[in-house]
């Protein structure tokens, strides 16, 4: 595409306006894709107001092409994870591009010159904006909408990326599981599991949130701290999540698994698609007509995503997963999930591929962190 390309840092105003406008110009017209709520966009964007930066900086840029927005991506700095894997690691993130080679080619110089001032030897994405929140781009299943809390792109993406020289890090596995394979195999299986382990399963207290949700994050930061890129949440950072989570969860698709002297020793979160909602909202407008969409849709969600399941590496290779993939089950049948999606689940995490192939969980997406050594 012939044109004149030029990129701007988007720190305010105009330019700013127009980083947030970008995903809607180029992938609006996509029925598959889920547009993003503007009002959280701008949230997660706010530097005064979101935890996240408290530790990391970001450095976003807008693409015009002939004077019109065409493109944006984000170069993030966050001390937190260098400081744990002792890297000096820049991320891009909130890629988005119009088809064109010289938009992408312009957006990624910008990055890469960033990330050579912050002092970097490696271009690693996308992080949404980090491994705590959406990671990834999609390389396959690009027939398929994404759940929630998952991104979609085009399929033209991931070669764009790797035109820039930039190979595969780590790919991220999504499986899908439908109620249909609730059967008396894993019924009997999860209680075999509760006599020999003796652990005790139960349900998120909704009356009791944050105690409830504080020891979630305690075991949460226990249980994945050897992964693959894990960065533990600050406090703050998991309480900021909680209460957006907060406004959607169902309390049901919450497991958590406690031992004889009732100490947390594992848990599973499943949320609602509200996927199913706001894909209705193709303009990501709340007002003044994307509200009662939201809550008349709401009513409706059909599927899950597991989004989180984990258990204190000394509980491991107990089948203490069976149980929550039990739970999820019955739950599902008694209140109208038929589907689910299980991921995202590291490549190498082969326990977890494991717990969900013996469910009869398939893998059916992936999505892949690139990264580039800078020269």
């Amino acid at each position: 595409m012939a044109g004149t390309v030029r990129v701007a840092e988007a720190e305010g105003g105009r330019t700013l306006k127009d980083f947030f406008e970008v995903p809607y110009i180029v992938q609006g017209k996509n029925p598959l894709w889920v547009p993003p709520l503007r009002v959280q966009q701008k949230e997660l964007h706010d530097e005064k107001k979101h935890p996240f930066y408290q530790h990391a900086q970001v450095r976003r840029f807008t693409a015009y092409l002939d004077g019109a927005p065409a493109g944006r991506i984000a170069a993030i700095w966050d001390d937190n994870h260098n400081t744990t894997h002792k890297e000096s690691t820049c991320f891009f993130g909130f890629f988005e591009s119009l088809r064109d080679r010289e938009v992408t080619d312009a957006l990624f110089e910008n990055v890469e010159r960033a990330a050579r001032e912050w002092g970097a030897d490696v271009v690693r994405g996308p992080f949404n904006p980090s491994i705590n929140e959406d990671i990834g781009l999609l390389v396959d299943a690009f027939d398929k909408p994404p759940v929630v809390m998952m991104p979609y792109n085009p399929d033209y993406y991931p070669e764009f990326v790797e035109q820039q020289g930039y190979g595969k890090a780590m790919d991220t596995l999504c499986y899908y599981i439908d109620h249909s394979l609730l059967n008396e195999k894993l019924r009997r299986g999860a209680e075999i599991v509760r006599k020999r382990t003796k652990v005790t399963t139960r349900h998120f207290d909704k009356n009791r949130f944050w105690d409830e949700a504080l020891r979630i994050w305690e075991v949460y930061s226990r249980a994945w701290e050897k992964n693959w890129g894990a960065v533990a949440m600050t406090e703050p950072e998991f309480k900021h999540l909680a209460k957006d989570l907060k406004q959607i969860f169902d309390p049901d698709l919450i497991n958590l698994a406690e031992d004889e002297k009732g100490e947390l020793i594992g848990f599973s979160l499943a949320l609602p698609n509200i996927n199913e909602a706001l894909i209705r909202i193709r303009d990501g407008r709340l007002f003044p007509f994307g509200l009662p969409k939201l809550i008349r849709y709401s009513r409706k969600i059909s599927s899950v995503r597991v989004i989180i399941m984990g258990v204190l590496e000394e509980y491991r290779g107990r089948g203490i997963d069976a149980l929550f993939h039990y739970d999820n089950f019955l739950v599902g049948e008694r209140k109208g999930y038929h589907w689910g999606e299980i991921g995202w689940v590291l490549e190498t995490n082969d326990m977890m591929k494991r717990a969900a192939e013996l469910v009869g969980a398939k893998p059916y997406k992936t999505y892949r962190i690139y990264e580039k050594t800078l020269q």
